[in-house]
């Protein structure tokens, strides 16, 4: 069983799953608008989106806008987390989704990470990355190790 993000949008979703899709070298972004739909089937005159979806790194994101004329919070208590295999990777994650954002925690070493950091992106979206520490060399104590 994998979990799946599925983000919600007031009116960007089409914009955000394009960027998204290029920043994760994405591939199949596929676009369903209500409008798309057949009236019985929750279909209604709007380009909102109804479902978006790509795959990109052995997973999917999905995502929609909040239906037209329906109220909805944008990810307030949610963060999607990538786990980058490189810190120049993550820096390069980190530095593309950051644009035009706020950063809540710089990119940067931690004790728990060679590269770390959280923002919230320009279309609300929470983003945490975290690239994993290395194991250790021939049997010897991993960067979690306790004395």
């Amino acid at each position: 069983m994998a979990f799946l993000p599925y983000i919600h949008f007031g009116g960007t979703c089409a914009e955000a799953m394009a960027f998204y899709c290029k920043v994760f070298n994405g591939t199949d972004l596929q676009l369903m608008k209500y409008s798309d739909a057949p009236p019985d089937a929750g279909g209604v005159a709007s380009d909102r989106i109804m479902h978006a979806q790509f795959a990109a790194g052995g997973g999917v994101m999905m995502a929609s806008d909040f239906p037209p004329g329906m109220p909805g919070g944008m990810q307030q208590a949610v963060s999607v987390m990538i786990d980058p295999p490189t810190v120049v990777e993550g820096q390069g994650l980190f530095d593309a989704l950051a644009d035009g954002g706020t950063v809540i925690m710089a990119f940067t070493p931690t004790f728990w990470s060679p590269g770390f950091g959280m923002m919230e992106n320009r279309f609300g979206t929470h983003w945490i990355i975290g690239t994993q520490p290395q194991p250790a060399c021939n049997g010897g104590p991993s960067a979690f190790a306790q004395p």
